[in-house]
């Protein structure tokens, strides 16, 4: 038990007041190192932590501390993990998934929120927040025509806050632009990067997809569209630097793999991948387990292992220790070692969300595009 909740029940069940100065006065979950409590105050028949971590039983039930509302579970957590989670509360026979009323940290994805348990010693890193004196680029959003979908698309166009047509830049592609703006900073990373002189100015398109599921899963329509509407466009209406190694496409889970299938689709044309949590599923033999989704993803990607060809100059990829896609990740990183590709590859102690991804996007891009602080000091 959490040395402050042995200290609150060592003399037997607590007062109501004392319950309520310990939770007035405790910051939840309690971290002890590797050790974290998570505690529940409420009446309930039965209450688990379900949290997602591949490999835990995802139902870890709480124990009702004797003579209080008080439910209270320890895990251990390895130092600097980060881990979203909810709680599970039955009553009447009931079921109920709801925040932690105690831990005011959230997490927002486009499913909603979950409680958010910040490991000893992880701390958000300070060029994802909001900085006075960095100076603010600018997002415009323009339209595509495009022939590989017979639509017209809209697009996001971040540009960097000393913009000039006089110059050219690099240029990234972003799959899934509006949740990486809204859920990983993505903006604010920029901006703080560039202005930190971490990250050259740049400029990035940033793509949506009404049917992300479909396009994203290997598609050639979409690869056409990016190869063949996007990058034409950008080129016409931006001043790019016109070479492969100022060319980047980047996407999380699903978007690492269109981004992985569009490089591949077009070899020459991306000299640079970010490849986030990658859904790279593949069967060396039989059928997978990922269900029908991920059908036409395990084509791609048994295609692509028995041929992978250059796919690009430079590849950063990340995945979260905690997240069931770290196996398909870990393996791709020596095939493409194999064909001559530099690649980076960082394990987060992390699972398959939005937070993750933002915590990585620092170490990725200046890596990819390293400004003028990493050609001084590397």
């Amino acid at each position: 038990m959490n040395p402050a909740l042995r200290k609150l029940v060592r003399k037997g069940p607590p007062r109501t007041g004392d319950v309520d100065r310990f939770v007035a006065d405790t910051v939840f979950p309690l971290v002890d190192g590797t050790d974290v409590t998570f505690v529940y105050r409420g009446n309930a028949d039965e209450v688990n932590l379900r949290c997602w971590i591949a490999g835990l039983n995802t139902a870890q039930p709480l124990q009702q501390l004797a003579g209080t509302n008080l439910w209270a579970i320890t895990m251990e957590l390895p130092e600097r993990s980060r881990m979203e989670y909810k709680f599970e509360v039955v009553r009447g026979g009931k079921r109920e998934l709801v925040l932690d009323p105690l831990n005011p940290v959230l997490a927002h994805d486009p499913f909603g929120a979950n409680s958010v348990c910040q490991g000893h010693r992880y701390v958000q890193p300070d060029w994802t927040e909001h900085d006075d004196e960095t100076r603010q680029g600018s997002i415009e959003v323009i339209d595509v025509e495009s022939k590989a979908f017979r639509e017209r698309r809209a697009i996001r166009v971040y540009m960097p806050a000393r913009f000039r047509k006089n110059r050219r830049y690099p240029l990234l592609v972003v799959h899934d632009g509006r949740d990486y703006l809204r859920y990983a900073a993505l903006k604010t990373v920029l901006d703080n990067l560039i202005h930190r002189l971490e990250i050259p100015q740049i400029i990035v398109a940033m793509t949506d997809s009404p049917d992300r599921l479909k396009e994203y899963a290997g598609n050639d329509a979409h690869a056409a569209f990016l190869a063949s509407d996007l990058l034409p466009l950008m080129a016409d209406r931006f001043p790019l630097i016109d070479e492969s190694h100022a060319r980047g496409i980047m996407g999380a889970s699903f978007g690492g793999v269109a981004s992985l299938h569009a490089a591949w689709r077009h070899p020459d044309l991306f000299g640079c991948l970010l490849l986030q949590s990658g859904s790279f599923a593949f069967s060396d033999f039989g059928a997978h387990q990922r269900g029908p989704v991920f059908d036409p993803v395990v084509r791609f990607m048994n295609e692509f292992r028995e041929d992978p060809g250059q796919p690009g100059e430079k590849i950063y990829m990340s995945c979260g220790v905690y997240e069931s896609l770290i196996y398909e990740n870990r393996t791709l990183v020596p095939r493409l070692q194999a064909r001559g590709v530099n690649v980076k590859f960082e394990e987060a102690r992390d699972a398959h969300n939005w937070e993750n991804w933002r915590d990585r996007l620092r170490n990725g891009l200046s890596w990819l595009f390293p400004g003028p602080v990493w050609m001084v000091y590397e």
